[in-house]
């Protein structure tokens, strides 16, 4: 039962974000991903499988992630003002290890994992230069949604396949690489050059204050609440960020 479920909730999820992000464009798309939509299955499941302990270790190990998708948004935009998308996406990624790893190393408890987290995003959409894009039609791929669909899908199976071996910090912490950012990002650069894809990598940094708080009441509240009031209550913390910070992107669209 728990496989089906991932192999119908986290491609449905992944399809309605794509879909969105087409018809808002790359900001708006960039926010979108910002939702837990991969991380939050994942958690679901260690939660299921694995229990609340790992779970809230996880939730911990999500919050470095963020910190690091910070990292990698800043590595990516920097690079990309001067050299073509590989160089940037590679940039990007190395950035994203190196903030990962450093605070991997430093054992910070859940609260202040979660500060300095909001002050990467803070710090890091300063220092992502935006300008004005201006949108033009693509023909996308007819294969664009159904590879993201199995892409994220296969992150999930395989993230809690091996969640025993990694550990919950790491397998939360690898949850959390931007995929699906990266790829709208490196599409928007290669058809309308590096300034749509800032706009997606901004986009990106707003949307994840609510993955902030999506995970910060799951490690406050597992433990305590039991699965299903965790994941309720950090759904509603969640959207209820990103209702807030819509006004943010509205200008970038």
């Amino acid at each position: 039962m728990i496989l089906v479920l991932k192999l119908v909730i986290t491609p449905v999820l992944i399809l309605a974000a794509s879909l969105a992000s087409r018809r808002w464009g790359e900001a708006v798309g960039g926010w979108l991903i910002g939702l837990p939509l991969t991380s939050a299955p994942v958690a679901f499941f260690l939660a299921v499988e694995q229990g609340t302990g790992f779970a809230e270790q996880a939730a911990a190990g999500s919050l470095i992630g963020t910190a690091a998708q910070a990292c990698f948004c800043v590595g990516y935009a920097r690079t990309g003002e001067r050299f073509g998308w590989p160089a940037a996406f590679a940039a990007g990624t190395l950035a994203f290890a190196a903030g990962a790893a450093a605070l991997q190393i430093v054992a910070l408890p859940l609260t202040v994992l979660a500060v300095v987290a909001i002050g990467a995003l803070v710090l890091s959409a300063r220092f992502i230069p935006l300008g004005v894009v201006q949108r033009r039609p693509v023909a996308v791929p007819r294969w664009d949604i159904p590879a993201r669909m199995a892409v994220a899908t296969a992150i999930v199976v395989t993230l809690t396949a091996f969640a025993p071996a990694l550990g919950p910090r790491l397998s939360g912490v690898l949850a959390t690489f931007p995929v699906f950012a990266a790829v709208l990002a490196v599409f928007a650069h290669r058809v309308q050059g590096a300034f749509a894809a800032r706009q997606v990598l901004w986009g990106l940094l707003i949307g994840l204050f609510g993955f902030i708080g999506f995970f910060l009441v799951i490690g406050m509240t597992i433990n305590t609440f039991g699965i299903a009031f965790a994941f309720t209550a950090a759904t509603l913390a969640a959207l209820t960020i990103q209702g807030c910070s819509l006004w943010l992107v509205k200008g970038r669209k």
